[in-house]
């Protein structure tokens, strides 16, 4: 019999600060330094869902393309929603689904706009043949100086991408969903412990804890489950891109009980279990992987 000795969680990843780097959003694979870890090369599947038509939007990067990869290793084929400026990173989370043997559906376009969360629901049920996972993923974040400089387009942008978006692809995409679906939505742990320079960004997030609570009582008499994965600090392109200086990104990750960052592979395993039935008793329920930050 093999084994395997536990990994150190401490030192399973890197384990340091970020070097100083700056993108424009959204932020892009190549650019991110180091490249974060999707799980390309380590996750192993084990079929617990095979053949689910699964939905993720911020499908191309970060925690999106690490749950697209868990899932098409899992069985699932995966649609994936991102903004045109991300094709490149898209086509790249595509060929590792299409190498587990599973369908991909790209479907880029700008989720604050209502028609295109309706469209791509529309388009999910007809060309993998139904909808049986939905993952509400898309987030966009930026760095703010303070109340008094808050920009109301820039706010706009952040209710627009994390909330409204959210809500019109659940509009969309509830009637299409059978006794026995999963939805998951990307929260944070700043939901709960919001830090002021992302004041904006922290209350979309609290909103979606109060969504996730809500649709579990409406929806679960129709057998369809939905539950929050909270991330604590993960490194994605969505972090050099949300205009933090040197210091904090050599800091970023540092203050958590690990004493790091995250990295998105390590975010896969609780998608999956809240997708498939393993998780079939367990709904309107926040999972924290935030590196022992508490909730």
């Amino acid at each position: 019999m093999s084994s395997s000795a536990p990994q150190d969680p401490t030192t399973a990843h890197h384990d340091e600060g970020f070097p100083a780097q700056q993108q424009d959003q959204p932020g892009l694979t190549g650019k991110t330094r180091p490249e974060p870890d999707h799980g390309e090369e380590s996750y192993r599947g084990a079929q617990r869902l095979t053949d689910r038509r699964t939905l993720i939007t911020g499908g191309d990067s970060g925690i999106g393309r690490a749950v697209a990869v868990a899932f098409a290793r899992e069985g699932a084929d995966v649609a994936l929603v991102y903004m045109p400026e991300e094709e490149e990173d898209a086509q790249d989370t595509a060929r590792v689904v299409a190498d587990a043997g599973r369908r991909a559906l790209t479907l880029p376009g700008d989720l604050r706009e209502e028609q295109f969360c309706a469209d791509i629901v529309e388009r999910t049920v007809q060309e993998l043949g139904g909808l049986d996972v939905l993952v509400l993923n898309a987030a966009y974040q930026k760095d703010r100086d303070g109340i008094e400089t808050l920009e109301t387009a820039e706010m706009e942008r952040v209710f627009r991408t994390n909330l409204f978006a959210q809500i019109f692809t659940l509009r969309a995409a509830v009637p299409h969903l059978k006794p026995g679906a999963s939805i998951i939505l990307t929260t944070s742990v700043q939901a709960f412990n919001p830090s002021p320079g992302l004041v904006d960004y922290a209350m979309t997030k609290a909103a979606q804890v109060a969504l996730v609570k809500a649709l579990a009582e409406e929806l679960g008499p129709k057998g369809i489950r939905i539950n929050g994965v909270a991330p604590g600090p993960i490194w994605t392109p969505l972090i050099p891109a949300t205009g933090w200086d040197e210091e904090r990104l050599a800091s970023f990750g540092q203050d958590t009980p690990l004493g790091r960052a995250g990295q998105p592979a390590e975010l896969a395993g609780a998608y999956v279990y809240l997708a498939s039935d393993v998780s079939s008793y367990t709904s309107g329920a926040i999972v924290p992987v935030t590196g022992g930050k508490p909730l």
